[in-house]
């Protein structure tokens, strides 16, 4: 039976760390990190990630602001917030919580982030800073399934890696972290030729298609590591639950060593995203992190 990756024990001892880190600038530095988090509209799953985020930074000593506007608000209402927050020396960091109402259009917003505040990762220059290779910051969720496997494997050079999805927010970034840590990266999506061989092929095989149990375990090389992303609520035996995109059941026998859902993946995103926040709040004192 495959070994069941621990990542919410991994992203709390990540976070015990943090909490160190920020208690050493606020004495050192006079430097609390500082995130700022935009809600627009009453989206009940939106709340609820905000809520686990604010969490998160009291934990750990970290400063979060919290704005909320109506669902209705203008495009300009909130790039001008963006844009007060771009000026604001006292933060650090910026998300606004997607998914945006229809009428705003949502690259815009976020490339309206200051790069150097971005701590979701998602502007045009921190995903093109990845993209070739350069600092910036990293996408959360990619982030954390990079240092789940790296926990778990050590070196990842020369493994073949599939990342099924190639999402802009999961897929596209996995994969530039991928390569940069020497993995030969196979990118497969809905359009992929005979997608069940392409996965066996994967000594890593990370799974972002948002589909529930869609990775089978016949498609599974044995002994492969498997990094399910997906998190996807279904109705079963008439109950509601959380479930991968990889059928864990029957891929755990074949697999090596597998994330679960929940407790696999999800705990890491908001660890990481509490990262990149001390991140960038260093960078603005000029620390290396």
């Amino acid at each position: 039976m495959a070994k069941v990756i621990d990542g919410k024990g991994f992203a709390d001892r990540l976070c015990e760390q943090l909490r160190d880190e920020v208690s050493s600038l606020k004495q050192a530095h006079d430097l609390t990190p500082c995130i700022a988090v935009v809600l627009v509209g009453d989206d009940p799953a939106s709340h609820v990630y905000v809520s686990n985020k604010v969490k998160r930074c009291e934990q750990l000593g970290i400063e979060s602001r919290e704005h909320r506007l109506p669902a209705t608000c203008s495009a300009d209402e909130l790039i001008g917030l963006v844009a007060q927050l771009n000026s604001d020396p006292g933060v650090h960091g910026i998300l606004v919580q997607l998914p945006l109402p229809e009428h705003l259009d949502e690259n815009a917003v976020i490339n309206g982030i200051s790069p150097e505040k971005d701590v979701d990762g998602f502007t045009l220059l921190n995903t093109g800073a990845l993209a070739v290779g350069q600092r910036g910051l990293v996408p959360c969720t990619p982030l954390g399934s990079l240092m789940l496997l790296k926990d778990q494997l050590g070196d990842l050079s020369g493994l073949n890696a599939v990342v099924v999805g190639r999402s802009n927010i999961v897929g596209k970034p996995m994969a530039s972290l991928l390569l940069q840590e020497n993995c030969t990266v196979t990118i497969a999506h809905s359009r992929t030729r005979d997608l069940p061989g392409v996965c066996r092929q994967a000594d890593i095989l990370v799974a972002a298609v948002g589909r529930p149990r869609f990775i089978k375990g016949d498609w599974i090389k044995p002994g492969a590591t498997v990094i399910d992303v997906g998190i996807n609520r279904i109705e079963e035996d008439g109950r509601k639950r959380l479930v991968g995109d990889v059928d864990f059941d029957a891929a755990q026998p074949v697999a090596g060593a597998i994330t679960p859902v929940p407790g696999g993946v999800g705990p890491m995103t908001i660890a990481c995203l509490m990262y990149n926040t001390v991140t960038a709040a260093k960078a603005s004192r000029g620390l290396d992190h």
